[in-house]
């Protein structure tokens, strides 16, 4: 997935990837072959990859440029962005998106390597962090942060989702190097170790955590909006590829612009082509990339998300994955700027989408919002045979999550849904009268 890093790769591990990538942009002669590395299943850098490249917006923006020449678009599609990053630096790879933290490691190898890269559009974000979940078992007794204090956690070492399990442990005063084991591993391997109970937690990025919820091999123990810090998704591009071909780099963010509008325009349309390509549930797609999902896809290059980026350097470098990045100069907005043009400055401010309940209906092409969590349940109380999937907000944070999996709070009239017990524990014991209920007390309280 798209913010796995691998903590032992090496200038020789690079050069050893680099043999079985495709070709960069060729000579000036005949045909010009753009490399784009993606993670189909990396559902937050759709607008880059899967989206993208079932829409076809690339391929007819290079048609387009009516330069004389011919091009041909090479999709490499992988698992994780460590080796994205292997190829660009071996100069097999153009153009290529990852998550936050591996987009620090793309930087330090690029230049480690004398093959310098550059962020130049974001895909996906969450201001407050909600992309990374830490979960349990569905029948773990843990039920906050406290409890993983000598237990099993997995994750991917370099990657937000072990960042995220850092500062959080951090902040319940926890060590992350002492107070737990550290299970470094593939999201895959670490959900198959939930699952074998060889692991007590796991910390994921999406769409792992929704993922195993939805197919009720997980519940979330703690949401990474707590932290309140931005985690995205990016675009980067080599700069020796962007300076010779600015024109195409250009003509890819113009598509990836295209592709933004599209899932914008058109959430649940945008959610079944990327589950058509990925195998992914779309019920899950629709969590994150949905009208009102976990995530806000836009171009833009927002200072917030810069800032969040430079924060976490100080994450890598304690792991030793990183020395200093220079992140003003990895981060280079000239390209989608341009690309933009007069709308960019408009982007550039836009707020993401206020959160909001929704219910799928069977059968049905778009969704229905509620104005609350409580209306939501009223209509899943009269048409429990009829949905496809509902989704409402943490009543906190504002992270979306399925209906059914969320920890709800009966206060007064009030129906109020968390993602994570402990949370919706705390809200409890901080309002009179307020209680825990479950999901069947509060459909039965709505109805």
């Amino acid at each position: 997935m798209h913010r796995t890093a691998v903590a032992t790769a090496t200038a020789t591990l690079l050069l050893a990837l680099s043999a079985c990538g495709g070709s960069a942009a060729a000579g000036d002669g005949g045909t010009i072959t753009v490399t784009v590395g993606y993670q189909s299943k990396t559902i937050n850098t759709v607008t880059a990859g899967t989206l993208l490249r079932s829409l076809g917006y690339f391929e007819k923006q290079l048609n387009a440029l009516g330069d004389g020449h011919d091009y041909k678009v090479v999709w490499q599609d992988y698992a994780t962005g460590a080796p994205i990053t292997a190829q660009m630096t071996a100069g097999k790879i153009d153009i290529g998106s990852m998550g936050d933290f591996p987009l620090l490691i793309n930087a330090a190898r690029g230049k480690q390597l004398g093959r310098p890269t550059h962020l130049v559009s974001v895909t996906g974000y969450n201001l407050r962090g909600g992309l990374n979940t830490i979960v349990t078992a569905p029948d773990s007794k843990l039920t906050s942060l406290k409890d993983l204090k000598g237990k099993k956690v997995s994750t991917s070492v370099g990657s937000a989702a072990d960042g995220t399990l850092v500062r959080a442990l951090k902040r319940a005063n926890i060590d992350a190097d002492t107070g737990i084991e550290k299970l470094n591993q593939q999201p895959a391997v670490g959900a198959s170790a939930l699952s074998a109970g060889s692991a007590d937690a796991l910390s994921q990025f999406v769409a792992w955590p929704g993922l195993l919820a939805y197919q009720g091999k997980a519940k979330a123990l703690y949401d990474g909006a707590e932290l309140d810090l931005p985690t995205f998704h990016g675009v980067t591009a080599r700069q020796d590829f962007a300076k010779k071909r600015p024109s195409v780099l250009e003509a890819f963010l113009k598509a990836q612009a295209q592709a933004t509008d599209y899932l914008n325009a058109h959430p649940v349309a945008a959610a079944e082509k990327v589950a058509k390509a990925t195998r992914l549930p779309a019920e899950v797609v629709y969590l994150y990339n949905g009208a009102h999902g976990i995530s806000t896809f836009d171009p833009a290059l927002k200072p917030q998300l810069v800032s969040a980026l430079k924060e976490d350097v100080s994450i890598l470098k304690a792991a030793k994955l990183t020395g200093d990045v220079d992140v003003d100069a990895f981060v280079d907005d000239q390209y989608v700027k341009k690309a933009l043009g007069a709308t960019y400055a408009q982007k550039l401010s836009a707020a993401p989408p206020a959160a909001a309940s929704e219910v799928w209906p069977k059968g049905a092409d778009r969704t229905q919002a509620f104005a609350s969590p409580t209306a939501l349940l009223s209509y899943l109380s009269a048409h429990r045979d009829g949905v496809r999937a509902a989704y409402v907000p943490d009543a906190t944070t504002g992270t979306l999550w399925f209906a059914d999996k969320a920890v709800w709070v009966a206060d007064g009239e009030h129906l109020l849904p968390f993602v994570a017990p402990s949370t919706a524990q705390a809200y409890a014991d901080g309002h009179s009268g307020a209680r825990v209920v479950t999901y069947s007390e509060a459909l039965e309280a709505a109805s």
